[in-house]
């Protein structure tokens, strides 16, 4: 079963200094890791359990699966959902239409040297950053993400996820197979947008086409990028609501509500 957003991914050419703009925006940001695959982290995480991920490379990798979005702008590239039966959940997304993958391992080392391990599900392009990649962990979460969860921001968790793609039908199809449950309907006046919104655990994803002539931002987004993830809101208790300068998140469209 689906438990929730695992963590976002945020895809940056320079892994520092976006540590850096994360931290001025009042978040606390704590150093992840490597990966052997080319990549490093910091993290960002939050009281609900979720986080985000800032990851750059440290040396070439073509052949990753966010290298080319890094080409093409970087910022909020992914979901990933937090499942308790990993099995069952790939083969409920498979059955449902999703290209994914049978599940791998990964593994990341901290700081302090201790090697994390987990076990991923990772949908096939077109469907990747659509449907979530699925993770399920061997060493304890808890050691996986960071324990320092407050922020002078007062952030405190993730909220709705907002996909952009250019056909509803079918990842509706795929999120009420692999939940087992109808989203509503939800319409986004903001962008001429209209779809369907998922509940999974304590946060959601909508997923939304344009409709109209209203849609400009959300069309230049598609040509671009292709049907991929838009943007993100954080539910905070702090005064200071609204969107986060794009400077500082690295082109992640994030909104504190």
């Amino acid at each position: 079963m689906l438990k929730g957003i695992d963590h976002l991914v945020v895809v940056v050419p320079d892994l520092g200094a976006a540590a850096r703009g994360y931290a001025a925006l009042g978040f606390t940001v704590v150093p992840g890791g490597r990966h052997p695959v080319g990549t490093h982290n910091q993290l960002i995480a939050f009281a609900d359990g979720s986080y985000i991920e800032l990851i750059g490379f440290y040396e070439k990798s073509p052949g990753h699966k966010w290298w080319e979005a890094l080409q093409r702008g970087g910022g909020l590239v992914d979901l990933c959902a937090q499942t308790d039966d990993l099995g069952a959940d790939t083969t409920a997304f498979r059955q449902a239409g999703v290209a994914i993958d049978d599940p791998a391992p990964l593994s990341r080392k901290r700081p302090d040297g201790y090697e994390l391990r987990w076990v991923l599900s990772i949908p096939r392009p077109p469907h990747r950053g659509v449907a979530p990649f699925l993770i399920q962990d061997e060493t304890p979460r808890e050691e996986r993400v960071p324990r320092q969860t407050t922020h002078a921001n007062g952030v405190t968790g993730l909220g709705t996820v907002t996909i952009a793609v250019e056909d509803v039908a079918p990842p509706r199809r795929w999120y009420a197979g692999a939940l087992g449950r109808p989203g509503r309907e939800v319409e986004r006046l903001e962008l001429d947008a209209a779809g369907v919104r998922f509940e999974i655990g304590p946060h959601a994803v909508e997923l939304v086409a344009p409709k109209g002539a209203g849609a400009a931002s959300l069309n230049g987004w598609l040509r671009q990028r292709g049907p991929s993830p838009y943007a993100a809101t954080l539910r905070t208790t702090g005064r200071d609501l609204g969107p986060l300068d794009e400077g500082q998140t690295h082109g992640a469209k994030l909104a504190l509500v």
